[in-house]
């Protein structure tokens, strides 16, 4: 039996071909989940303006608009072992993390209400006889293209806002990771959002997601996902002058100093390459280390990911759970093939785990790797799984060039007790993120995004909001004086 999805203000099972849902840690289908087809998207896009229109909501007061995200936020709340449990079956992440996820989601949908009833517009200073007035709308419908690896992170910071600043909304999740994005509908609905104002469509991006980006009546797209597939967007996106939002790849650096602490260097660099496997958007895959520390700190790695357990991601002590899917853990072992060839060395891992438990599961080892240097391909692609390039460097200015010496610009951790150094090297860097003394510190009231080919806006902070809207000038001529 097909499971349903919400289109046009139902749950339907749609025309489309079917869409199986594979568990990554047993290679077992989940369920298959009904997809629809073209003329179903199209359909689907002109309810949910209908429904943008007739409910009122794109011109409903902001605390009103507000007051349904707290009840949103409050609907995942009360299912939050729900919605960990549809991640965590979907792209294999340990359960830890998946509850952690689905907290972030509520915080999501809480921190955009307060956005959204605080936010207000502009009264511009006056060059002449007129009151000048700034005011932002909304686009009307947005269409929104989430990843597979953090599904419930990823479309609570796309719908929240989108939602808050009065659009319709129609969701593509990943074809490997639906079922998050369906829990999602199921919350929005509990909590009155209006049917049809979100619309989850599930499907492949060659014909769900190119279906959306070609429809006249989508009128802004945000997508997270692969640096070649953002590009082929933003291609079409520029022939129908649509405004779109991208958050792209990484190979993101970290830079160890010789007078870092080094236990905290270890956790940090540890945690930002290893959680959730590696398939992290800022992944801290390429770590510098200067000389004066790079024995006793690779040593320090080696010794600490080798103790990491890979395992069922439900165990409670698990803490790295499986790949996303076998096809995408060929692409990593893929990848340490070719950093073998140009000269590297396995320090640890490189191979996938022995034994029945993981003998049908996409798992592998987290894998650490020395004698490579900048140019070589694992340090210059994004493999999106556990695999640490280590790269020794002597001083300030080299470190500089060689972390800025990359395609991407998404992210960048600085391990030292050199405070003024620190600040030059972060102002130097081309990342949209920047960390000194820590990693993966994120924040929903901080804006995010990347340099160069790691995407173009930001989402998340007040400017999350205004990503959603259009600026509109009015001009209020005044008397003249007699």
């Amino acid at each position: 039996m097909l499971r349903a999805f919400p289109m046009q203000g139902r749950w339907e099972t749609g025309a489309g071909e079917p869409l199986p849902s594979v568990d990554p840690a047993t290679g077992e289908t989940i369920v298959v989940i009904g997809t629809p087809d073209a003329s179903e998207v199209d359909a689907a896009i002109r309810h949910a303006d209908r429904v943008r229109v007739s409910s009122g909501w794109s011109t409903l007061e902001p605390h009103r608009r507000a007051a349904r995200l707290h009840a949103i936020a409050s609907a995942i709340e009360q299912r939050i072992d729900h919605f960990a449990r549809q991640q965590m079956l979907d792209n294999g992440k340990a359960w830890k993390e998946c509850k952690a996820q689905a907290a972030s989601a509520v915080a999501t949908f809480r921190y955009f209400a307060a956005v959204c009833e605080t936010a207000a517009g502009d009264l511009n200073p006056p060059r002449g006889r007129y009151l000048s007035l700034t005011v932002r709308e909304p686009y009307g419908v947005v269409a929104a293209i989430t990843p597979w690896n953090s599904p419930l992170t990823m479309e609570a910071q796309k719908v929240a806002p989108a939602l808050a600043a009065g659009n319709a909304v129609v969701l593509k999740p990943s074809e490997l990771t639906p079922l998050c994005a369906l829990a999602l509908a199921e919350a929005c609905e509990s909590a009155g959002l209006p049917p049809g104002l979100l619309t989850v469509l599930p499907g492949t991006g060659s014909s769900v997601g190119s279906a959306l980006l070609t429809h006249p009546l989508v009128r802004m797209l945000s997508f997270t996902g692969g640096t070649a597939t953002g590009r082929a967007l933003a291609v079409v996106a520029a022939q129908r002058l649509l405004p779109i939002a991208l958050e792209l790849g990484g190979k993101s650096p970290q830079i160890v100093f010789d007078d870092a602490d080094l236990d905290a260097a270890e956790k940090g660099v540890l945690d930002g390459i290893f959680e959730g496997m590696g398939q992290s958007c800022v992944a801290g895959s390429r770590l510098f280390v200067q000389r004066g520390v790079h024995d006793e700190l690779v040593q320090r790695l080696v010794r600490r990911a080798s103790s990491l357990r890979v395992g069922p991601p439900q165990a409670e002590d698990t803490d790295l759970g499986p790949l996303v899917s076998h096809a995408h853990r060929e692409h990593v072992e893929r990848h340490v093939r070719g950093a073998l060839d140009e000269g590297g060395a396995i320090a640890t891992g490189g191979r996938r785990p022995e034994g029945e438990t993981w003998a049908r599961g996409a798992y592998y080892l987290p894998t650490i790797i020395t004698g490579l240097d900048n140019r070589a391909r694992a340090c210059r692609q994004e493999i999106f799984g556990p695999v640490l390039c280590v790269i020794p460097f002597d001083d300030e200015r080299e470190v500089i060039a060689q972390a800025n010496d990359s395609d991407y610009g998404l992210a960048c951790g600085i391990w030292t007790s050199d405070f003024p150094r620190a600040w030059r090297i972060a102002a130097a860097i081309q990342a949209g993120t920047v960390w000194i003394n820590t990693y993966k510190q994120l924040s929903i009231a901080a804006p995010f995004g990347g340099y160069k080919d790691s995407g173009l806006g930001r989402e998340k902070g007040p400017g999350g909001l205004e990503l959603y809207r259009q600026s509109k000038s009015i001009y209020l001529a005044t008397p003249d004086e007699h």
